[in-house]
């Protein structure tokens, strides 16, 4: 009795795969996003992470569990526009497993299941395919290591002793931050920072975006953890530096990738990954300075 072949296996779960995402409908506006729907979603997207923390913090836990899920099935489709195919399901098995062994365990026990799930995920493409098994594999651990670890670390923010807190700064910094930018740009923007990655951010942006999360900081780390206020302005002034980052970082990606978004599940605003890529990258930096720096646990 033979065993199938990689091919037919491969071909069997292909359709779990999601398809390349769409390109988004142009738009008018000088913001470059259709805004009523935008903000919208994004006033939704709040209500929701705000909801969740009011009734209990397993409930946001579930809610970040999601979005990693919907964002690693987006980056799926998103690779599959250069014909790179990572291996979906023990990525998204293994990122809910780095989530929920991070909530129980911490993040010690997040990365042991990380790289536990990143052997399987190579082990898991090797079999399913015969051709581009080395590339695929580590597109596939780039995005477990991307999505998953950095998610982690917003499921670490939620386990501290002022979870609630915390999460509040992780969310409502980065969305200032985006938010002073955004307005900053569209009005005073015309020197851009990086032209070639993204040319609509400017150093204008920029500023508005240290205003926006200073202000957000004063309210959620000052105000809300009850730290220092010289720890509201270190981290008002770190968080639009990594903010930035990740929209670079995304841009980049998507450039080389051949895709304007990720997605198109949010209307206005793209996919989940488009939306939360500062997200990600500010919850590492957020969590060290809170803990390692102010203490907090």
């Amino acid at each position: 009795m033979t065993s199938p072949s990689p091919t037919k296996n491969a071909t069997f779960l292909s359709r779990l795969v999601p398809h390349p995402p769409r390109p988004p409908q142009e738009v008018t506006s000088r913001a470059g996003r259709n805004v009523p729907a935008a903000v919208a979603t994004g006033l939704g997207l709040l209500g929701l992470v705000g909801l969740s923390l009011a009734y209990k913090m397993e409930i946001f836990v579930a809610l970040a569990i999601a979005f990693l899920v919907v964002g690693i099935w987006e980056i799926a489709g998103a690779f599959l526009a250069r014909n790179i195919r990572i291996p979906f399901i023990p990525l998204i098995i293994g990122g809910v497993g780095m989530m929920l062994a991070t909530w129980s365990g911490g993040l010690r026990d997040g990365l042991i299941v990380f790289f536990f799930a990143a052997g399987v995920a190579m082990l898991w493409r090797t079999y399913m395919a015969e051709d581009h098994v080395l590339t695929d594999g580590i597109a596939g651990v780039f995005a477990l290591a991307w999505i998953g670890i950095f998610s982690m670390f917003a499921v670490a923010l939620a386990a501290l002793s002022q979870g609630a807190f915390a999460v509040i700064a992780f969310v409502l910094l980065p969305v200032a931050s985006d938010t002073g930018g955004w307005l900053a740009g569209i009005n005073f923007g015309k020197h851009p920072i990086a032209p070639s990655i993204s040319p609509k951010k400017s150093w204008e942006g920029y500023i508005g975006s240290t205003i926006g999360a200073l202000l957000a900081a004063l309210v959620t780390v000052w105000l809300g953890l009850g730290l220092p206020w010289y720890a509201a302005v270190i981290i008002g002034l770190t968080i639009p530096i990594f903010a930035t980052a990740g929209d670079f970082s995304e841009s980049l990606l998507k450039r080389d990738l051949g895709v304007k978004d990720m997605g198109s599940i949010f209307p206005g605003h793209g996919g989940v990954l488009d939306r939360v890529d500062s997200l990600l990258f500010c919850a590492p930096i957020l969590y060290v300075i809170l803990t390692y720096g102010f203490g907090l646990n």
